[in-house]
């Protein structure tokens, strides 16, 4: 399991574009017949991808988390990004189709991810953060999340958003997921930008065309910086930070938060007019 380390914004202001990836971007979550995993030390959420094809894969629990088994102290959000697949916790089996969501909560022991066809395989995006106690574990199919339209065609921002796991849905100790679909001939997601000082944030960007990319725009409001970002790779965002993209072509992206509160509309927003 790797570890990324806090950065403040005085620190990034000064940094290359290889260190900005370095820091910053995660590009490799999603290997075949394995479970990728990246502890963040904001908010101590946990970023991860578990790709099975032709077996099984169980969620491990690395030596970092000194803990007897990974989710002692933690709950698990899951949200397939590919075909159609399961999800066994504690011997039930949740079947996940594709941008479906499963919340496993706190002390669940055993958790495993499989797919229904090893030549099309279910790509589960993991976001887990510490908890303190223990909400039962549920499933939300897309169907049943219920969508909001923002933005308009004239501002390239139209776009869908999904709720699954939130103050209003799905119950969890702070662990706050969804997705945006943008509509055909949109490419801005979040904009305006916004900040958040009580929450980090992380985006997995998925659905992007062969060769196509999308810029993601990160840093203070007057001190921006940007990083390309390639299907099935994930930002990690800071606190301080805004968090915003625009798409060489059209694009879905999951939304995670965790932190001090579960409040869908607390942010800080950065007009347009101020962004540098």
């Amino acid at each position: 399991m790797r570890q990324y380390y806090a950065i403040g914004p005085r620190e990034t202001a000064a940094m290359t574009t290889a260190e900005l990836r370095e820091n910053f971007l995660l590009e490799s979550l999603f290997v075949p017949g394995e479970i990728q995993l990246v502890y963040t030390h904001y908010d101590r959420m946990l970023v991860g991808g578990a790709t099975p094809t032709t077996e099984a894969l169980t969620l491990p629990c690395p030596d970092t988390l000194k803990a007897e088994f990974f989710l002692q102290r933690r709950e698990l959000g899951v949200l397939n990004t590919g075909a159609a697949g399961t999800v066994t916790v504690d011997g039930t089996t949740y079947e996940l189709g594709r941008q479906d969501c499963l919340y496993v909560g706190k002390d669940a022991r055993e958790v495993s991810f499989m797919s229904q066809d090893a030549n099309q395989p279910a790509k589960f995006y993991l976001l887990s953060t510490p908890a303190h106690a223990t909400y039962p574990t549920t499933r939300m199919t897309q169907a049943e999340a219920t969508p909001v339209t923002l933005g308009a065609l004239e501002t390239a921002n139209q776009r869908t958003i999904y709720k699954y796991i939130y103050a209003e849905g799905i119950q969890s100790c702070q662990l706050v997921m969804g997705l945006t679909q943008l509509h055909a001939g949109s490419v801005w997601n979040t904009m305006p930008a916004h900040t958040h000082d009580r929450r980090m944030e992380a985006y997995l960007y998925f659905d992007l065309p062969e060769g196509q990319r999308v810029l993601h725009l990160m840093g203070r409001p007057q001190e921006t910086r940007h990083l390309w970002v390639s299907e099935g790779q994930a930002i990690l965002s800071p606190p301080w930070s805004i968090h915003s993209g625009c798409g060489t072509a059209g694009y879905t992206f999951i939304w995670g938060m965790g932190g001090e509160n579960q409040e869908y509309t607390d942010m800080d927003p950065a007009p347009i007019a101020d962004l540098r």
